[in-house]
């Protein structure tokens, strides 16, 4: 047999072997920090995590209805400001300055935000809105998070609407449709699963974020709907809540990581159908 052959063969096997083995070391890992979160935190979900919020100190009943409420209250503010935004932005660079000097430029803004670390957004939200209102509020964490979620959408927006065939754009032009109906009728249409999975992975992004949230919205004990004020928020709860001596909060923290754990899973599980139907398409 032909050496070069043979010396080909090994080196792909080795090479093979290698992939195969830092795959199983990677899902090994992963697998066991799910199981270790399911162990622990199943024990504890029970209605009265949905139904009571959390305990004080030395407590043993209680549950986490203040900070998934607020958890989801700014999540949903955050995506709602953040998501048109990016929206926009990414259409402007796909579609109206495609060929402009000024999209370079703005696209690399956008990626350093897209890598940026959470907590300098915390940061710069904490200098440029806390300092100013006085006092820790839920807008501020909200706010946060929307500035989390514009460069995901950013980018999203524009790959998605760039694998629209520009064939369609020329058929409805030459048709009379302006620029604006081109892209609303047949480019967001022709994109929409895309543009919706990135909306939702951006949602999975902000879901657990904790720093940010530290320097912006804190939390606290009670049940409140006051956006003007510290909101108690799942992230922060569980921060808390692993630190204390109690054992009963440890609980809670576990059945809280559990839960954020299983809505970031449905959100890209969501976006991943999603995108296995537009791929279909």
């Amino acid at each position: 047999m032909n050496p070069l052959y043979l010396r080909r063969k090994r080196a792909n096997a080795i090479v093979s072997g290698l992939c195969v083995a830092a795959a199983a070391f990677g899902v090994g890992w992963l697998t066991m920090i799910l199981a270790t979160l399911f162990i622990n935190g199943a024990s504890g979900i029970s209605l009265q995590i949905f139904t009571q919020n959390t305990p004080p100190p030395g407590s043993t009943e209680g549950g986490l209805l203040n900070a998934i409420t607020g958890s989801l209250l700014m999540t949903v503010i955050g995506v709602g400001l953040g998501a048109p935004l990016g929206l926009l932005a990414g259409t402007y660079l796909a579609e109206y300055g495609r060929y402009d000097r000024l999209t370079p430029v703005i696209r690399f803004i956008n990626d350093i935000l897209l890598s940026a670390p959470s907590i300098i957004i915390g940061l710069f939200i904490y200098g440029a809105v806390v300092i100013p209102m006085g006092r820790f509020s839920a807008i501020a964490g909200a706010l946060a998070l929307a500035v989390i979620v514009i460069p995901v959408v950013v980018r999203t927006t524009e790959d998605m609407l760039l694998l629209v065939p520009n064939p369609l754009r020329e058929a409805a032009s030459a048709l009379g449709l302006p620029r604006s109906l081109v892209i609303r009728r047949v480019a967001y249409r022709a994109a929409r699963a895309g543009l919706v999975t990135g909306v939702l992975l951006a949602s999975a992004r902000v879901a657990g974020e904790t720093a940010p949230l530290l320097f912006t919205a804190l939390s606290n004990q009670f049940f409140s709907l006051d956006l003007t004020r510290t909101m108690a928020n799942l992230p922060v709860t569980i921060n808390n809540f692993v630190q204390s001596p109690y054992d009963y909060w440890k609980q809670l923290a576990w059945s809280g990581a559990l839960l954020i754990t299983l809505a970031v899973l449905a959100l890209n599980i969501g976006a991943r159908m999603l995108s296995a139907e537009r791929t279909k398409q």
